[in-house]
């Protein structure tokens, strides 16, 4: 098994600096590149996002995206105003598949946002990131263009937490890789497997099942690679990721979830309770708070009559 993983390591990890942009251009051959931006009160990061793909991979003789869209869902602040003012075409979430309600999670954000793009390959792209590069678009592309067995490519990254290198991605140190490790070691060479930068094929997307919450990328990777097989996946080094940390509470939180989505991958029988409880100091001393864990996936997009008629049309 470690010898597998090893091989594929040096088969299927590349960096963005592997592949120049001419060299995409050249390979992109008609192509459609979707980017996608799932996005909640990221007023203060969407913008500059949304203003360096439209300038890097937007513009010229041969652009590389063909599509850039950020999903809106239930922003509060101006999130939607200023990705629409920077260039990007902006969906509020609640509008794609109305006859469906929409429940809170970036996974169902993900799921519905392919409903409303075309592109061949679709990129999403987490709309909280500082220092954006156009590297984590073209990188994770990049593969997809030039290898055509490859399916799924993630971004893999330092993850700082604020000047500590290295020490971001709790969740995916204390939680993800102990699980992958454990149960699925094929999945082991994964340098971010919980990262929110990923580039897949739209052919293998709409025969995913998505989780509607924080586990979607868990339940992604995994449900990859019980599909294509390990050789169909691959990740690109960009560089470093600087984003918005989430407290202790709100990481359990999505520990939780990917536990649960592993969970239910591991055994459709019983499964642990869908809630977590937490604690914070009050007025009386510590009082519990008890959060619903998301449980609920929604079925491949192949399977749903309204994807299945726009992608006919």
């Amino acid at each position: 098994m470690l010898e597998e993983v090893e091989r594929w390591l040096a088969r299927r990890s590349w960096s963005a600096a592997d592949r120049p942009r001419g060299l995409l251009a050249a390979a992109k051959q008609g192509t459609q590149v979707s980017v996608v931006l799932p996005a909640l009160n990221e007023a203060a990061t969407v913008g500059r996002i949304v203003s360096v793909i439209r300038r890097d991979l937007m513009s010229g003789p041969a652009p590389l995206v063909d599509e850039l869209v950020v999903i809106d869902s239930g922003s509060t602040d101006r999130t939607g105003e200023i990705a629409a003012a920077a260039g990007a075409r902006v969906v509020h979430r609640d509008d794609i598949l109305p006859g469906l309600p929409a429940v809170p999670g970036k996974g169902e954000v993900l799921w519905r946002s392919l409903l409303v793009t075309s592109g061949d390959i679709v990129c999403f792209v987490d709309a909280d990131l500082k220092d954006f590069s156009a590297d984590f678009v073209s990188g994770i592309v990049g593969p997809l263009l030039t290898e055509p067995d490859v399916l799924f490519v993630k971004a893999m990254y330092d993850r700082p937490l604020g000047d500590e290198p290295g020490q971001g991605g709790r969740v995916t140190e204390l939680v993800a890789r102990p699980l992958l490790n454990l149960h699925w070691p094929l999945l082991a060479g994964f340098v971010q497997p919980l990262g929110g930068e990923y580039a897949v094929r739209r052919s293998l997307l709409e025969r995913l099942p998505f989780p509607v919450g924080y586990g979607v990328e868990l339940g992604l990777l995994v449900d990859a690679l019980h599909t294509v097989g390990l050789d169909a996946l691959g990740q690109v080094d960009v560089g470093v990721r600087r984003h918005r940390h989430q407290d202790g509470q709100a990481l359990g939180r999505m520990a939780a979830a990917i536990y649960r989505t592993a969970q239910l991958r591991l055994s459709r029988g019983h499964l642990v309770r869908p809630v977590l409880t937490q604690f914070e100091r009050g007025q009386g001393g510590f009082e519990p708070r008890t959060h619903a864990v998301d449980t609920e996936e929604r079925p491949p997009m192949r399977e749903i009559a309204e994807y299945a008629a726009r992608r006919a049309a």
